[in-house]
C-alpha cells in the first residue's frame, strides 16, 4: 500500500465541514448580508488553516512512512544476507546472478557469478523447475550431502523478465535414513522348476540325486549371494527372503542363475528351466507374498524360463528366450474340460469373444467353444465386429454352405443389447482386455473364462473365473480341441466346427513346421476323424493375385540387419494388409540365412508389426517393447501416432537393444 492510499485512510477529510459552512453563510447572506461577510472571513481563515495543516500532516506522515520503510529495506537485506540456508538468485536461463555466503559454504569453487548453475552443479536441471508439473521442490547432491531445493519464481518489477530464488536445504540426514530403510527392507522370491516332472522322468532312476543336488545347490549358492534364506517347501519349488539392496545387482546381472540352471549337464537329462517371481514393496510380509505369487505365476504363462518383478504396479521382465517346455500330462486339460461345462451349464447365454482383427486361430476356437454351447442345450454367441481378411474365406463358406452360423455370430452392441445376470464369457486367443473385441464386456459380465496359448504379459483380464492358459500349445484351437475331446461323446462336432479348429492349427503352426509338439499331432488326429477335410481347410487359406503380387514386392525389398534379422514394410495400404505383412513374415523365413522376420504395414492410422522366428531370436520380447506381444516365434504389435519409417527406426532400435541384452 503507498504513502498516499495511507494518509486518505488515516487522516479524516475535513472538506465536509467547509462546504457546510458555506452553505450557512449563504443562507445568512439573503437575510443578514452585515453578518453573512464577516461569516466569508472566517470561512476564508478556515480554508487556509485546513490546507496548511493537512499539507503538513501529510509532509510528516511521509517522511515516517518513508523511514519506516528503509528499516523495512535495511532488516529485509539483513536477513537475506545472514539467512541460515544457502540462498542464490538464477535467471530462467540459469545464469547465477547472486548468492549468499552459506550457498559458497557447499561450493568448493569461487568466482561463479555470471556462471550457468548447470556448470556448477553437473546433476542440477534447470528445466526440473521451469516444468510446470513438477512440485515446488526438487532433489539435488553436492559433495557426497544430500539437498532439498526449494524454488520461488518471482517477477521482476516493471518487466515481463523472471529469476528464481532457490532455498538449499540439507536432507543427507533423512536421505540417508531413507535409503537404509528402503535397502533393509525384505524381498520374497518364488521359484518354481518349470519342467520338473519332464526331467525327472526322462533320465535314469540313479542319475535323479545328481540333478536334484545340483539345482539345490546352484539355488543355495544364489541365497548366500543374497545374504538371504532358502526353503524348499515343495520337490519342485522354493522360497528366498533376501533383503532389497541386493536386487539392483540381481536385475543388473539379467537373473543370470536362469542360465546357470540351464547348464545342469547330466547325461540323458532335459534343460532344467526355472520360472521365478519377485515381490517388491509390499506393505506388509503377506502382500509382498502375494506380489511374488502374481509374479511367478506371470512368468509360468509366459512360457516359463524367466524371472518377473512385481514391484506394486510395475512388472519388469527378465529371460524368456528359450522355447516353451511341452507338457506330456493331459490332467490340467480333463480338468479344465469338466470346469468349462460346469459353469456353460449353469449360465443361460454365453459370449464367446476373440482379439480385435481376428484370425483363423481365434475365430475357429470361438467355433469349437460354440459348439460345446450348443451342445448343452445353451444359448449362445460369437462377438465380431468386423470380418478381417484372415477369417474372410470362413465366413464366405458360412454364407454359402452354413448360413445358420450367421444368426450366432453379433457385434458389440448386440451383444451388450443381450446381457443379462446369468451370462458368461469365454475369451479366447487373447487376455489382454483391451484387444477383445468389446473390453466392456468383461465389465458388465461377473463370470469370464480365459483360454488362451500367447506368453502371458502385464495387461491381463481381471479376476478370471477360470484360465487355461498354456503357452507351449501350438494354438488355441489346439487346446479347444483338447476340451472337446475330454467333454465327451455328449459334445457333437460337425464338420465344418472340426475344420475351423484344424485351419487355426494349421495356420499358427505353419502347416505343422513351427511349434508343434506331441499333442499338436493329437489333436488334429482327433479332428480328422471328426470328419475335418484338409482340402476343405486349405481351400480357406486360398489368397487373390493382389495378395501374391504384394507380398512378392515386400519380400524383394526386404533388409538384413545383423546378418540374420529380415525387415520389409508394405507401403501401400490394401484391404488385407495385415494378412499381406504376415504372410510376408512367414515366407521371409525360408529365405538361407535369416533366422527371424518383420514386416511392417499401415492399416488406417495404425502401423502393424508381424514378427515371425525360428526360435533363435524371441520376437516377443523385441515387439513387448513396443507394446506388442505374442510368442517367441511368432508376435505383432500396433504403433499409433507415427510413419512408417519412424516405426521401422524404433522396431530397429529394439531389435539392437534385444541383442545387445544377449551379449550381456
Amino acid at each position: 500500500m503507498n504513502n498516499k492510499k495511507i494518509f486518505k485512510i488515516l487522516i479524516p477529510d475535513t472538506k465536509i465541514y467547509l462546504w457546510i459552512i458555506g452553505i450557512l453563510i449563504g443562507i445568512i447572506a439573503v437575510y443578514e448580508p452585515a453578518i453573512a461577510l464577516i461569516g466569508v472571513v472566517v470561512l476564508a481563515y478556515l480554508i487556509y488553516y485546513h490546507w496548511e495543516n493537512v499539507h503538513l500532516r501529510k509532509v510528516e506522515w511521509t517522511k515516517y512512512i518513508e523511514g519506516l520503510t528503509q528499516e523495512f529495506d535495511s532488516a529485509t537485506k539483513h536477513a537475506i544476507l545472514n539467512l541460515p540456508i544457502p540462498l542464490v538468485m538464477i535467471e530462467v536461463d540459469g545464469t547465477i546472478s547472486w548468492y549468499n555466503p552459506k550457498f559458497m559454504e557447499i561450493l568448493d569453487k569461487k568466482d561463479i557469478l555470471e556462471k550457468n548453475i548447470s556448470e556448477i552443479i553437473p546433476n542440477f536441471n534447470i528445466d526440473e523447475i521451469m516444468d510446470k508439473k513438477q512440485k515446488m521442490a526438487i532433489e539435488v547432491s553436492i559433495k557426497n550431502r544430500n539437498y532439498k531445493v526449494l524454488y520461488n519464481i518471482v517477477k521482476k518489477d516493471k518487466s515481463n523478465d523472471y529469476i528464481i530464488m532457490l532455498y538449499w536445504i540439507d536432507n543427507t540426514n533423512f536421505t540417508v535414513l531413507k535409503n537404509k530403510y528402503n535397502d533393509e527392507k525384505i524381498n520374497i522370491c518364488l521359484v518354481q522348476v518349470d519342467n520338473y516332472d519332464e526331467v525327472i522322468n526322462n533320465i535314469d532312476e540313479s542319475k535323479r540325486p545328481v540333478v536334484l543336488a545340483e539345482i539345490d545347490k546352484k539355488l543355495n549358492t544364489l541365497a548366500a549371494r543374497l545374504s538371504g534364506f532358502i526353503v524348499k517347501y515343495k520337490s519342485d519349488s522354493y522360497i528366498i527372503v533376501f533383503e532389497n539392496k541386493y536386487l539392483e545387482n540381481l536385475e543388473a546381472r539379467k537373473f543370470d542363475i536362469l542360465d546357470e540352471i540351464k547348464d545342469i549337464n547330466v547325461e540323458g537329462s532335459l534343460p532344467v528351466t526355472l520360472s521365478i517371481g519377485v515381490g517388491v514393496n509390499g506393505k506388509t510380509p503377506a502382500q509382498l507374498y502375494d506380489f511374488a505369487k502374481g509374479a511367478k505365476e506371470i512368468a509360468l504363462g509366459r512360457g516359463g524360463d524367466q524371472a518377473v518383478v512385481k514391484k506394486i504396479d510395475k512388472l519388469s521382465f527378465y529371460g524368456g528366450k528359450s522355447k516353451a517346455v511341452e507338457k506330456r500330462t493331459k490332467v490340467k486339460a480333463r480338468v479344465i474340460a469338466h470346469a468349462l461345462r460346469q459353469f456353460i451349464s449353469q449360465s443361460e447365454r454365453v459370449f464367446i469373444m476373440g482379439h480385435r482383427v481376428a484370425d483363423m486361430d481365434s475365430f475357429g476356437a470361438a467355433i469349437g467353444i460354440y459348439s460345446v454351447v450348443k451342445s448343452l442345450g445353451k444359448e449362445g454367441y460369437i462377438v465380431l465386429n468386423k470380418v478381417s481378411s484372415s477369417i474372410k474365406n470362413a465366413i464366405e463358406k458360412i454364407r454359402e454352405e452354413h448360413p445358420e452360423y450367421l444368426e450366432i455370430i453379433i457385434d458389440s452392441e448386440e451383444a451388450l443389447s443381450k446381457v443379462d445376470e446369468s451370462s458368461l464369457c469365454i475369451v479366447v486367443d487373447n487376455h489382454r482386455p483391451s484387444f477383445t473385441e468389446e473390453p466392456k464386456l468383461l465389465d458388465v459380465i461377473d463370470k469370464v473364462i480365459l483360454i488362451d496359448h500367447h506368453r502371458r504379459g502385464a495387461e491381463f483380464i481381471e479376476d478370471p473365473a477360470l484360465v487355461y492358459l498354456e503357452p507351449y500349445a501350438s494354438s488355441t484351437c489346439e487346446l479347444v480341441t483338447e476340451i472337446l475331446y475330454y467333454l465327451g461323446d455328449k459334445i457333437n462336432i460337425e464338420k465344418f466346427e472340426a475344420e475351423a479348429l484344424l485351419a487355426g492349427i494349421t495356420v499358427d503352426t505353419k502347416n505343422f513346421t513351427f511349434k508343434t509338439g506331441v499333442r499338436t499331432f493329437e489333436a488334429a488326429s482327433f479332428l480328422r476323424r471328426s470328419g475335418a477335410d484338409t482340402t476343405s481347410v486349405k481351400q480357406l487359406f486360398k489368397d487373390d493375385l493382389e495378395t501374391f503380387v504384394a507380398k512378392a514386392d515386400v519380400i524383394k525389398k526386404a533388409d538384413v540387419i545383423e546378418d540374420k534379422i529380415a525387415i520389409s514394410t508394405l507401403d501401400e495400404e490394401i484391404e488385407n494388409s495385415v494378412l499381406v505383412a504376415a504372410q510376408s513374415a512367414d515366407e521371409l523365413l525360408n529365405i538361407k540365412g535369416i533366422t527371424a522376420s518383420f514386416v511392417l504395414a499401415v492399416s488406417g492410422d495404425i502401423i502393424h508389426i508381424s514378427g515371425r522366428s525360428l526360435g533363435d531370436i524371441n520376437v516377443q520380447l523385441i515387439l513387448e517393447a513396443l507394446g506388442g506381444g505374442g510368442h517367441l516365434t511368432t508376435a505383432g504389435a500396433q504403433l499409433e501416432d507415427v510413419t512408417l519409417e519412424e516405426a521401422k527406426e524404433q522396431l530397429i532400435d529394439a531389435i539392437k537393444e534385444y541383442l545387445k541384452e544377449g551379449e550381456e
